[in-house]
């Protein structure tokens, strides 16, 4: 947003020489020019700031979307505000922008990596808290990272660089959160508490899912448990009043159905008239006709198409639905979101198939024509299982020779420089914008990318380190890394504000402020053009 720095600049520095005629000698000490310099590094006072701010961005995303589906967005989900913050900072680095580049907060990293209980399964049993603190989290580091970035330029403003341009028209690191509430945590006003606490600490969209709170899974688990559609509308409202009471206008609401995967209902919903949204669910439930002389004490019975019939009931009270009627509840699940306040939809898939995908979304823009989907992109697949598999039955409808393929071993490496594995990761690759195109996914996203990542560098560092390579496994895989790629956090003391606090220390105090940033701090040893003598120096002084 072109001046937006260099505006709030003016006016704060206009503001504080207002405010020091009015105090008088009392203020003395205080720089107008220093204040106005932390005001503009400091864009966003309140997590209602940046929740309004990215609503916008949502809303503008979907818009473009709607007019071309190449503008779709992109997200990766980070479960820390560290990890949040490099992420932007690397989006800023190598894309320029941070248009269309969202994050995502995971429920399941969440509840794995972030509870009191210790590691915990998908299954809403860590502390709700939890979930709206990590928003506040990740968006403290942003805001960081803004101060840091802005802090950098405007000292390079005083040694008369010439970088006036970029502050005026600095690109904040701050972007949307599609923020999961899981199955809303309880009732309806459970939900909408949580809701609220969520869009508190910044969030502009809110991802809900058709689950039973209290038995929630992981969307890719067995044992899901989805509620009746009034149930759900419910807990859209109470969202969308939680967004309205903040002054959110314009919040998104992701409507979850889980309903491909899902085989069972805790309820029966009451039908009011034929054909009601309760009775289309209630025929998705599986029952067998019986004589009222059959029925058994207590026992719970319908009628169906004039017939009496008893719905299957599990021992543990947990009804059935009738095998094959997935799809059409999905499609009846997002036609009823999308017509009681729902902004984008999330269909749960067993597999990444863009044919699949499309085939539920054709039947659900029949009705709702611009519907649009969030989509996981999920670490829960075996991404080069399944696309092998697609590539291989595509070959053999093609008529190609697949004698040289075990068609039960696609994983194997013996298949990694092949024809099949070429064809399959072209489709990997496109998934994406294919997918955008033919199937109306708004946003994709990972939902566990950055758990998967630190699991790996540590094997990987681990192994080396504690072996043979000792202290050169760091250095080479990590360190050297980190200079020649330009990675921030190199100068993890920069990074975790060190010069931020240094400047602020010479606005409180003056020539008398004990500033970290001196001849003897080894982290000039990273700076750039540092020369091998210079490094010596700095190395001599530590020895």
């Amino acid at each position: 947003m072109k001046n937006l720095e260099q505006s709030k600049y003016s006016s704060a520095l206009e503001t504080v020489r207002n405010l020091k005629q009015k105090y008088g000698t009392t203020w003395n000490d205080i720089n107008p020019e220093n204040a106005a310099r932390m005001v503009a590094q400091n864009r966003f006072k309140t997590g209602l700031d940046i929740a309004k701010y990215t609503a916008a961005i949502m809303r503008k995303d979907m818009a473009e979307y709607d007019a071309d589906s190449s503008n779709y967005t992109q997200s990766l989900g980070c479960w820390h505000g560290f990890v949040a913050q490099q992420k932007m900072i690397a989006v800023k680095k190598h894309h320029k922008t941070t248009s269309k580049k969202y994050l995502y907060l995971s429920g399941w990293m969440v509840a794995a990596l972030r509870s009191e209980f210790g590691p915990l399964p998908d299954q809403s049993m860590h502390e709700k808290t939890a979930v709206s603190s990590l928003i506040a989290e990740i968006y403290d580091f942003l805001r960081q990272a803004d101060a840091i970035e802005l802090n950098d330029l405007f000292r390079r403003l005083q040694k008369g660089e010439d970088v006036q341009d970029q502050i005026d028209n600095y690109e904040t690191h701050i972007v949307p959160i599609i923020a999961d509430i899981d199955a809303g945590f309880g009732n309806e006003e459970a939900t909408y508490l949580l809701a609220k606490k969520m869009i508190q600490a910044g969030a502009c969209a809110i991802q809900i899912e058709n689950q039973v709170s209290d038995a929630k899974q992981c969307g890719h688990q067995d044992g899901k448990v989805t509620v009746p559609h009034e149930d759900f509308v419910a807990k859209l409202n109470a969202v969308r009043y939680a967004f309205i009471e903040l002054g959110i206008d314009d919040g998104v609401i992701v409507a979850r159905t889980d309903s491909e995967g899902a085989g069972l209902t805790q309820k029966l919903p009451v039908s009011q008239v034929p054909g009601d949204l309760a009775s289309q669910y209630l025929a998705f439930v599986e029952a067998e006709e019986i004589d009222i002389t059959d029925a058994r004490e207590d026992d719970v019975l319908l009628k169906r198409d004039g017939k009496l019939v008893r719905p299957i009931r599990l021992p543990n009270g947990l009804y059935k639905f009738r095998n094959g009627t997935n799809i059409d509840r999905v499609v009846l699940d997002c036609i009823t979101s999308l017509q009681n306040g729902a902004d984008l939809l999330w269909i749960e898939t067993p597999t990444p198939n863009v044919k699949q995908i499309a085939h539920m979304v054709n039947r659900i823009r029949s009705v709702v024509p611009n519907a649009k989907l969030v989509y996981n992109n999920s670490p829960s697949f075996n991404w080069t299982l399944n696309f092998r598999g697609q590539a291989y039955d595509e070959m053999l409808a093609e008529g190609e020779n697949m004698t040289e393929y075990d068609r039960n071993n696609l994983m194997s490496e013996d298949y990694d420089d092949t024809e099949l594995s070429f064809r399959a990761d072209k489709k990997i690759k496109t998934f994406q914008v294919d997918g955008a195109r033919d199937a109306g996914i708004f946003h994709h996203l990972i939902t566990l990318p950055t758990y998967h990542t630190t699991a790996l560098h540590m094997s990987d560092l681990t192994k080396g380190y504690f072996g043979e390579e000792s202290m050169l496994a760091y250095v080479k895989g990590v360190q050297r890394q980190e200079i020649r790629k330009g990675v921030s956090c190199v100068k993890h003391q920069r990074m975790a504000g060190s010069d931020l606090g240094d400047d602020h220390k010479s606005f409180f105090a003056g020539e008398k402020a004990l500033k970290a940033g001196g001849e003897k701090n080894t982290s000039n040893q990273f700076d750039a053009g540092s020369s091998k003598k210079k490094i010596q120096k700095e190395v001599g002084v530590l020895s």
